[in-house]
């Protein structure tokens, strides 16, 4: 049956009218010249006599006709003999339509053509240009190894099931704009021309694997619904992505890029997938995606990454140029209330830091293992590492301060201890791997080193307790240094604990004055004696001036005036001053202990606030 009148009608239009019970209808499809009626309804011999001269034609059209599967083939065949220009716009295709190894010599259009059935160009060749716009397509389309020569234009196509292009070849512009795609392949196609696919939605997956892009391909405000798949594609030269947005991943795997300058704002609900990409020119990359993976990403030129929210896997990834990586601080999503957290760096392994920037991400699950030229990341505006476990335990220093850590020593400690540190330490990773401890000491001292260079002695600092942790944890060094170093910890963290060393040095003040009240003063002030011999026929009297030896006392030691005498003897050891007081024997040698161990201890306090304070 002829198809409902498309609107508007500005053809001649067929005389042919159906009867039926309930009522007539008139064929709307355009009148074939020099008949009356269209070219589904002309007799048998008037539709043989009007093609078999097709050729000489410099154009036809069938516009509004209904045009089943074989008819559709008579008429391409013939045509494929001339440069007759042919319009089928507003036709409706019943039916499969099946073209194969044809010819097209002449421009075509399908203008709000309506293709009910499957329709399968194979291997068809369009010498001049081709026309799909505003087309519907209800079943699946097939243009696998097409040649279009001339302008392509499929804008406000609808296609409602899988499409492919698949070894496609446009050698002049293409037009894809405010296309709705349900799912469709370009594996492998080429575009000579611009490649326009403004707008366009994508319902199902699309594939764009190993395709060519020779001039501008335009993807801007694309929506796809699914994966969108462009590995091993080709841009030669500037590839517009704003506003694309993907409900799933963007595939950018082997891609190469030769001349594009920006590649986003791009949104992806899941990840966006960059790795062993080549970018050969400066490039600003603008994200806001679940992931961004770079592994074995090659920069040739400087590049500069806006993210919102990511984590990002730079494993391997090459730097020739300085790269920057700058997160977006955390902001609120005010129509659906959550939170968009603060992009992140998951992995730096193999890379070359000298050339990397990070400002404003989180470093809490990044892991350093491989990582080249350290100690010369630089580190900008607001940046986080892994805290340490805070809290009380039974064991020295039984209070955990807090520090910055890095993943891998995270894992380690998860990972040789029992319970104790599970529950410190968080859980074990899942490869039950990590590094050893005097790598990670390495690590540590490089990362120490970039916050110094960086004037952040601050930061530094906790990098260095890290270091110094790892050197005592380690089985690489001798015992002896691993005991010394023990004590370093014990009694200051490693020259970065003030409370630490003042609590030590308050218990060695307290102690110093309890011996000394117990045993260091003597129970009186020993009295001076002076002896002499008178010569019996006068002269000169000769007096020696002896002191009793200082005696304990045998009772009331811990009084308040021994209490007191004794306080003054601590705190000029403190200061590394004697206090002229008269001790005894003990009182001696407690003196000189309390004169080695509390200044020591002081300074130790003194330089862990210097640590802190310093700029």
């Amino acid at each position: 049956m002829p198809d409902a009148a498309p609107s508007p009608i500005q053809w001649t239009e067929c005389s042919h009218v159906t009867v039926s019970d309930t009522g007539t209808m008139q064929c709307h499809g355009e009148a074939v010249e020099p008949y009356s009626e269209c070219l589904t309804h002309l007799s048998e011999p008037d539709r043989a006599r009007h093609l078999n001269s097709l050729h000489e034609w410099r154009a036809v059209s069938y516009r509004g006709t209904t045009i089943n599967s074989d008819l559709f083939r008579r008429i391409t065949t013939a045509l494929g003999q001339g440069n007759t220009k042919a319009s089928f716009s507003y036709c409706r295709f019943t039916g499969e339509v099946l073209r194969s190894a044809g010819t097209f010599r002449g421009p075509i259009s399908f203008a709000s053509a309506h293709f009910e059935g499957m329709t399968h160009f194979a291997d068809v060749e369009f010498l001049q240009g081709v026309e799909f716009d505003g087309a519907r397509f209800e079943d699946s389309a097939f243009f696998e190894g097409v040649k279009f020569h001339d302008v392509t234009s499929f804008d406000d196509v609808k296609f409602e099931d899988w499409t492919t292009f698949e070894n496609a070849t446009f050698t002049n512009d293409v037009f894809f704009q405010e296309v709705q795609f349900e799912g469709v392949a370009f594996d492998s196609a080429t575009f000579t021309g611009w490649a326009l696919f403004k707008r366009a939605t994508f319902s199902a997956e699309a594939s764009f694997k190993g395709v060519r892009f020779q001039n501008v391909a335009d993807f801007q405000g694309v929506t796809f619904g699914d994966i969108a798949q462009f590995s091993e594609s080709e841009f030669v030269k500037i590839a517009h992505f704003d506003n694309a947005t993907s409900d799933a991943d963007m595939i950018f795997s082997r891609a190469r890029f030769k001349e594009l300058p920006k590649l986003g704002p791009i949104c992806c609900k899941r990840g966006l997938d960059l790795s062993h990409a080549h970018f050969e020119q400066p490039v600003l990359l603008i994200v806001d995606a679940c992931s961004m993976i770079l592994r074995h990403t090659i920069f040739l030129s400087h590049a500069s990454a806006q993210l919102t929210g990511a984590e990002v896997d730079l494993t391997h990834t090459v730097f020739n140029q300085p790269v920057d990586i700058i997160g977006t601080s955390a902001t609120v999503d005010f129509t659906t209330g959550n939170i968009q957290p603060l992009a992140s760096i998951a992995s730096l392994r193999g890379v070359d830091c000298a050339m990397l920037t990070l400002a404003t991400v989180s470093l809490k699950k990044c892991t350093f293992s491989g990582a080249i030229h350290l100690d010369q990341l630089r580190l900008e505006g607001r940046w986080y590492f892994n805290a340490s476990p805070h809290g009380f335990s039974l064991m020295p220093p039984f209070r955990h301060t807090r520090r910055q850590v890095i993943e891998e020593e995270r894992r380690q400690r998860s990972l040789s201890g029992g319970r104790s540190n599970l529950r410190f330490w968080g859980d074990a990773p899942m490869e039950r791997f990590a590094p050893r401890y005097d790598a990670l000491a390495i690590i540590y001292r490089q990362l120490r080193k970039s916050r110094e260079d960086a004037k952040d002695e601050p930061g530094a600092a906790d990098f260095y307790y890290g270091e110094m942790e790892m050197r005592r944890l380690s089985r690489k060094w001798s015992t002896s240094e691993r005991w010394l170093l023990q004590l370093y910890w014990l009694l200051s963290g490693y020259g970065l604990r003030a409370s630490r060393a003042l609590g030590w040095l308050s218990l060695a003040m307290l102690t110093t004055i309890l011996l000394m009240m117990g045993f260091g003063l003597p129970q009186n002030s020993p009295k001076q004696e002076a002896t002499g011999t008178v010569p019996p026929n006068g002269g000169k009297i000769t007096f020696e001036i002896d002191k009793e030896d200082p005696r304990n006392p045998v009772t009331e030691r811990f009084t308040s005036e021994r209490f007191e005498k004794s306080l003054k003897v601590t705190l000029n050891s403190v200061v590394f001053r004697s206090s002229g007081q008269d001790l005894t024997t003990s009182g001696d040698y407690i003196e000189m202990a309390s004169r080695f161990c509390e200044p020591a201890l002081l300074g130790l306090a003194v330089l862990a606030i210097r640590g802190r304070v310093k700029r």
